[in-house]
This record gives structure tokens, C-alpha cells and sequence, in this order.
């Protein structure tokens, strides 16, 4: 690839979105350039920094967390037809399509640029604040930026070829209606996000936020580079980062008690989003048309999705989850997991001790540290497992090479991470990125208007595992990904 070639983006709109979205915090002027004159408006302007839609709606219904449930008094939405048809989404005027979840990104990533830009040029003034500031910035940077790589790049062939078309890099802010950037390529957008999330992580060491579990704290941090260094493959860091997330290793007293207090109470939705509770890290209000429409939706979730969470696992028992339904079809399963508002707004968990811990289980496992894989499975388990009892339930390597029937304990144990992490974290937007880390090939059932159904497969190569970059790019000449 000629990684050279310059192109295009069209800087305005993504300033444009980024100044309306600030506009609370700039009421006089709306140059931020102008604005950002102490080191307190930088944090104002990092509020913003942060997600304001979701990937939910064509990640999970691309996944093989969605199935089509045929002709019936279902809803028909554009964007979820074309993403469980693995389809080009050429719609710009949808919300809570690539489209939108792209500028959003960009949005984040202008904010924190400019937010860098006044630090840089204030340095003395700022002081201190100013440098936490700017390492706040700089994750959010690479955090939007790793987002945008997972979802419209191929992924991170460890050890292999990553010279495919990456995403533009941005780290300057746009100050002209067209600047010129290149797409790069997968390996050098993971060195920029490399870069930005070590140098951030060094400056935000003792930041205090007035509300810590909306930004990025230490513990979120470490989060993000453990996800960073799983997708990357360098598992020695995941085991670090992970594990400095509660430095005295007590994982278990500080996950999500799904099979316990949560199911004592009932519907847990408002625990799960929690911003006291010690198992969420980084939370973020964001707009969505996922939750109730997944299950309204004829391509989502059904039936199939609640048997598959449900379903007794390798401990022989099965998790904890609970479920309601859309006037009572099974068909139209909702996993209470979140609060919808009536402006179409609900607070999402983008990091969560969770993952950390199934992280740490699956770079464990990569590194032949089998005991301590089982351990971190084995206290992930015991606090989903429905009347978890050890005797029972607790996992073995037998009870992995049995269940999975192979004769290879890492093969097993990997199965047991993507099981874990299917079941436990549907509906959050984690599954099609395991489908292409690990080139699972998954199936689409599709049926017409008789019921007679065809089966698309998607494989391992499929060129169709990236999502295409929005209409609106090609304007500007940024080539399109390989159909």
C-alpha cells in the first residue's frame, strides 16, 4: 500500500460538532483557541472528551448476538438490516450509525486536541493541573482513536501483517476548513495510540476529578492499556495493567455480584450502571436507540440470545442474568442493563473490573500461566454462577478439556474466555471485536417471506469483518476499505 498518498477530511464539520457540543462551557466565544486560557476551562473542555453515541447497534447486530427473526410484527431499522447483512451502511442522516459514531470519535479527539494545544502553549501558567489535564487528553485521544481502528480497520494480526489501511491519526487541531491526513496503516495507528496512552498514563498519576468514574482515573487508565496490550498481543503488559487496577488482587470483592446482591434485589439496572460501585471504572451518558430496539428490531436479539447467556457453561452451571421481554414475546428479550431516558440517552459502562479480570485471564492463558487463568475464571465464575457451590462449580482443567473435548488445555481455556466473555458482557459492544481478534467465523440465518432460510458465513478472511467509512469521507478522497 502507498501509505504516502495524502487525503483528505473534512476538518469543519468535526470542529463544527465539537464547538456545539461545548457551547455551555463557551458561551462568549466559541474559539477555543481564544477561550482556553486557564487550566480550569481545559478540564471543562475534557468533559466533552468522552463518548457521546454508541457502536451498539451495528457491532452487536453484525455479532452472533443477533439473528433474524423473520417476518412478524417486528420493527424494521436501516442500520441494523444492513449490519446483521454484513452490508455497506451508506446512510449519513441515521443516528447511531458508523456515520455518527465516526464524527463522535473525531468529536473527542478535536476536544482533546485542543485541550493539548493550550496546555502546551500555557505551560507555566497551568502548572500542574494543566499537565493532568494533558494527560487526560491524551488518552481520550487514543482511546477514540483505538475505537475507530477496531471498528473500520482490520484488526491487530499480532505477530503478522499490519500494513493495511489504518484511520487518520489526528493530533493537531484543525484550524482550516481542509487539512490533509492519511489513513495510514493498522501498525502505525497502534504506535500513535501506543504513544499518547503511556505518556498520559504518566501525567494523570494523582489526578482528582470531581467525578472520577466519567473520566479517565488511574484505575480506568489501566483498564484501557490492559484492553490496548490483549488486542495487541504483548500479554506480559495486560497481566501488569490489569493487575494495577486493584494492586492487592481482590478481583472478587469488587466485580459486578451478578448471582448475588444484584439478584436479591431484582432488576438491576441501576447497580449495573453504578457510580459509587467499585466494578465500574469508566462510565460515560451517551445517546442510543440499542437497548429497547434490539429486541424490537426483527435483526437482534431473540430467544436464541437468552438461551446462548443462560445455557449451563464449563463450571456445569449456569450464569445469573436477568431478563424481561417486550409484552411478554421471548422473541424480544431485554437484558437490564441500562436506563433509557426519555430524551434517548442512557449512562453505558466502557470500562468495568469485569473486563479488566477477563482480560487478565486470557493474557494469562496466552502466556501458559494455566493456574493463574483458572484462578481469575474461577472468581469470575463464583459470582455469576446461579447457587455457586465450589464442589460444584468450580473449573478444573479436566472439566475444560472435557467440556470443549480437545486435549489442548490453552485451546480450552481461550474457549472458556470467549464463552465468559460472550455471555457475561452481551449486549456491550465487546463481542465482534473477539469475533475479529480471534477470526471467529460466525453464521447469519436469513429468511423470506415464506420462511424458508439461506445461511451466510462469515470467514475468517471475509472482507466484510470491517465496517465500511462513512458516505460523507469519500468526499474528501479517503479510499474506501476493500469490498
Amino acid at each position: 500500500m502507498n501509505t504516502g498518498k495524502i487525503y483528505k477530511i473534512v476538518g469543519l464539520s468535526l470542529v463544527a460538532l465539537m464547538v456545539a457540543s461545548c457551547s455551555k462551557y463557551f458561551e462568549v466565544n466559541p474559539d477555543m483557541r481564544t477561550e482556553l486560557n486557564t487550566a480550569d476551562k481545559v478540564g471543562q473542555l475534557l468533559v466533552t472528551a468522552y463518548p457521546m453515541t454508541d457502536h451498539l447497534l451495528f457491532s452487536e447486530t453484525a455479532s452472533d448476538n443477533a439473528t433474524d427473526k423473520g417476518p412478524g410484527s417486528y420493527a424494521n431499522n436501516d442500520i441494523a438490516r444492513g449490519s446483521y447483512y454484513w452490508a455497506e451502511l451508506t446512510r449519513t442522516d441515521e443516528s447511531y450509525s458508523p456515520n455518527s459514531y465516526w464524527l463522535d470519535m473525531y468529536r473527542i479527539i478535536a476536544a482533546a486536541n485542543h485541550a493539548i494545544e493550550a496546555v502546551d502553549d500555557n505551560s507555566a501558567a497551568f502548572g500542574a493541573k494543566g499537565q493532568h489535564y494533558k494527560g487526560e487528553a491524551l488518552i481520550t485521544r487514543a482511546y477514540a482513536h483505538h475505537m475507530l481502528v477496531s471498528l473500520f480497520s482490520k484488526a491487530y494480526q499480532i505477530n503478522g501483517d499490519n500494513s493495511s489501511y489504518g484511520i487518520p491519526y489526528i493530533t493537531m487541531p484543525e484550524k482550516n476548513a481542509f487539512q490533509d491526513y492519511d489513513r495510514g496503516t493498522v501498525a502505525s495507528v497502534y504506535e500513535n495510540i501506543e504513544k499518547d496512552l503511556v505518556e498520559g498514563m504518566k501525567l494523570i498519576k494523582g489526578i482528582v476529578y470531581k467525578q472520577s468514574k466519567f473520566h479517565f482515573n488511574e484505575k480506568a487508565a489501566n483498564a484501557f492499556a490492559a484492553r490496548f496490550y490483549l488486542f495487541k498481543g504483548e500479554y506480559d503488559k495486560v497481566i501488569q495493567y490489569s493487575s494495577a487496577v486493584f494492586p492487592e488482587n481482590n478481583f472478587k470483592q469488587n466485580i459486578r455480584p451478578v448471582a448475588g446482591s444484584w439478584k436479591a434485589v431484582g432488576n438491576p439496572n441501576q447497580l449495573f450502571v453504578s457510580a459509587t460501585a467499585p466494578y465500574n471504572l469508566l462510565l460515560a451518558n451517551v445517546g442510543t436507540k440499542f437497548m429497547g430496539s434490539s429486541a424490537s428490531n426483527r435483526y437482534g436479539g431473540a430467544k436464541a440470545l437468552t438461551d446462548m447467556i443462560t445455557a449451563v457453561n464449563v463450571t456445569s452451571g449456569r450464569f445469573y442474568q436477568y431478563l424481561t421481554s417486550i409484552g411478554g414475546d421471548p422473541e424480544k428479550p431485554q437484558l437490564n442493563k441500562y436506563i433509557l431516558s426519555p430524551q434517548g440517552t442512557s449512562t453505558q459502562v466502557l470500562f468495568s473490573a469485569d473486563e479488566v479480570l477477563i482480560n487478565r485471564a486470557e493474557a494469562y492463558t496466552q502466556t501458559d500461566q494455566f493456574e493463574l487463568a483458572l484462578k481469575d475464571l474461577n472468581d469470575f465464575a463464583e459470582v455469576r454462577i446461579v447457587d455457586y457451590k465450589v464442589a460444584s462449580h468450580q473449573i478444573t482443567e479436566q472439566k475444560v478439556l472435557s467440556f470443549y473435548n480437545t486435549n489442548d488445555l490453552k485451546a480450552g481455556l481461550i474457549q472458556t474466555v470467549l464463552d465468559f466473555r460472550q455471555k457475561a458482557f452481551a449486549h456491550e459492544g465487546f463481542r465482534w471485536f473477539d469475533i475479529n481478534r480471534h477470526g471467529l467465523e460466525i453464521e447469519h440465518k436469513h429468511y423470506d417471506s415464506n420462511m424458508q432460510m439461506t445461511v451466510d458465513i462469515l470467514k475468517k478472511d471475509d472482507l466484510r469483518r470491517v465496517f465500511q467509512l462513512p458516505t460523507s469521507t469519500a468526499l474528501s478522497g479517503l479510499p474506501k476499505n476493500p469490498r
